[in-house]
């Protein structure tokens, strides 16, 4: 709803208000009619005198090094991972309870890690370190449809492969692939750029997305494995992924390996995920694509298969929407949920 006035309504602050992520939370704010008291758009100096329109009121960007974060009761962090670094503490200091969206509080031992489909509880009271952590983009599909799977056949082993938009790279990255592709139509031969992606996306696909670790892996499938042991709560659960960047604008498309302890029936897995909440199955055909997928805030899911000769272990097909499901929607409904348990 727009803004109101009522007491109980938050106070919300916005940061990273005009990057990709932020973009789409102020869609959804809008969207999803969330109540509040006061919207704050706070980002860079470089955006600091932009006008953007919320529910009919336009709202001036505020520069992060001079928001005063004691005049909001939460602030969504959508700016990076430095950014958060940099400023949570300072909200939290503030009296702001943070909602972040970046890694840097993920695997913080005194951080919730919440996808609220999945462990809602954890909103029932205010952290004690005042920060909630939004898992990536990447995780949030592989938990949404493994946690029940776990506990109907338990599960031994999740293997991931990742294809990822340039989208997950910001406003930056998609405008590089766009204009990298336009670059190489005119010109095969002519020097992509490539400051975001390197190398250059346009008409790659690339192996790896992050800094490249000791052991062969790159950061962001450490921090895939990591997220969702978390998340389930199983720390000794084996989970290793590749994660690929694929040259398309926006969405995340997934393969799942599943090894359960026990043959897994293939009817009653269907039918398991399609009882999911906000699960979309497509059992049949091709399997869903990112670039087509009905309703972007649900996971869409298909090429579900058993194997043959391990019956234990199928495979799972995953596509979203990345700016939406696991990232903005899931910070917007933290505080949904914050606000109808009384949390916030």
């Amino acid at each position: 709803m727009p803004q109101v006035d009522d007491p109980a309504a938050p106070r919300i602050a916005v940061v990273g208000a005009t990057g990709a992520v932020g973009g789409t939370v102020l869609e959804l704010i809008e969207d999803r009619r969330l109540p509040y008291r006061r919207l704050h758009l706070v980002a860079s100096a470089r955006s600091a005198g932009r006008t953007i329109r919320v529910d009919g009121r336009d709202h001036g960007v505020i520069p992060l090094s001079r928001f005063d974060f004691g005049t909001v009761d939460a602030a969504l962090f959508c700016a990076g991972t430095q950014v958060s670094r940099d400023w949570v503490p300072v909200a939290v200091a503030h009296g702001a309870l943070a909602v972040d969206s970046t890694s840097a509080f993920r695997m913080d031992p005194g951080t919730p890690l919440v996808v609220p489909q999945l462990n809602a509880s954890e909103l029932g009271r205010r952290p004690a370190g005042g920060v909630i952590a939004v898992p990536g983009a990447a995780t949030v599909p592989v938990v949404r449809v493994v946690r029940d799977v776990e506990r109907r056949w338990g599960i031994r082993r999740i293997v991931v492969s990742t294809y990822q938009g340039a989208s997950g790279a910001g406003h930056a990255g998609i405008e590089e692939l766009q204009d990298g592709s336009r670059t190489v139509l005119q010109d095969p031969q002519a020097t992509v750029p490539s400051a975001e992606f390197s190398p250059a996306l346009a008409f790659n696909v690339l192996p790896g997305i992050g800094d490249l670790l000791e052991d062969g892996s790159t950061r962001q499938e450490r921090e895939l494995a990591d997220e969702v042991r978390k998340v389930l709560g199983l720390p000794g659960i084996e989970v290793t992924a590749t994660c690929a960047r694929v040259p398309m604008v926006s969405g995340h498309g997934a393969a799942v390996w599943v090894q359960c302890r026990a043959a897994v029936d293939r009817a009653e897995l269907v039918a398991l995920l399609r009882a999911l909440p906000e699960v979309t199955v497509h059992d049949g055909g091709g399997g869903p694509t990112p670039a087509a997928l009905g309703d972007p805030d649900r996971l869409h899911v298909g090429r579900i298969r058993v194997s043959a000769t391990a019956p234990d272990g199928f495979w799972l097909w995953l596509a979203t929407d990345n700016l939406r499901v696991g990232g903005a929607l899931d910070a917007v409904r933290i505080v949904e949920e914050l606000l109808a348990r009384g949390a916030l």
